[in-house]
């Protein structure tokens, strides 16, 4: 789905909402392996994955540690940094080749003093990324390493082909090995 058609799925788009939508949003393409935001540095941008699979991840002890993962039809950035403008805490990689809308924060700002009715975009991605995070909190706090696997095979089933073993290991909270035994069990 495109960047607009997923904006009218949620919000009534006139043409002259469209006409600046499609004015200030840049489309870009990156390759797989692409840094998108670099750890310790501002995160400007937000962006809506129209194609591919990126992933959020930071160091724990010279481990990599994978925070999360967002694929097409779905928003990303590093919230933290793109709301408080602030470094960031983590790097964020295109782990396919990805087609993204970007949106500067700034923009955004613009969007929303401009056209009202933006604001129940912004709206619904913070509440969407709240959900998720707090669903990723409870799931840590309170489920055991196989229901978590079991409950990403449900949520986001392509993602087992698509990331790296490690990659999905460390996002669940576990080691490559203890993940290879669940896979077994399953």
């Amino acid at each position: 789905m495109t960047f607009l058609q997923y904006l009218e799925k949620v919000i009534r788009i006139n043409t002259t909402l469209r006409e600046e939508i499609n004015a200030v949003c840049e489309k870009i393409s990156l390759a797989k392996g692409a840094t998108i935001i670099e750890i310790n540095t501002r995160c400007n941008d937000l962006f809506y994955i129209e194609k591919g699979l990126i992933r959020g991840y930071y160091f724990l002890e010279d481990k990599e540690v994978t925070n999360w993962f967002a694929q097409q039809d779905e928003f990303a950035t590093c919230f933290y940094s793109f709301i408080a403008q602030k470094p960031s805490f983590e790097t964020i990689q295109a782990i396919e080749d990805c087609e993204l809308i970007r949106i500067s924060h700034s923009t955004l700002q613009k969007l929303y003093a401009k056209f009202p009715e933006t604001e129940t975009i912004g709206r619904i991605i913070t509440e969407n990324y709240y959900i998720k995070l707090e669903e990723r909190l409870l799931s840590m706090q309170f489920k055991t390493a196989k229901e978590r696997y079991q409950n990403l095979i449900e949520t986001k089933p392509s993602l087992i082909q698509r990331a790296a073993l490690g990659q999905i290991a460390s996002y669940l909270g576990i080691s490559q090995e203890t993940l290879s035994r669940i896979r077994s069990e399953i």
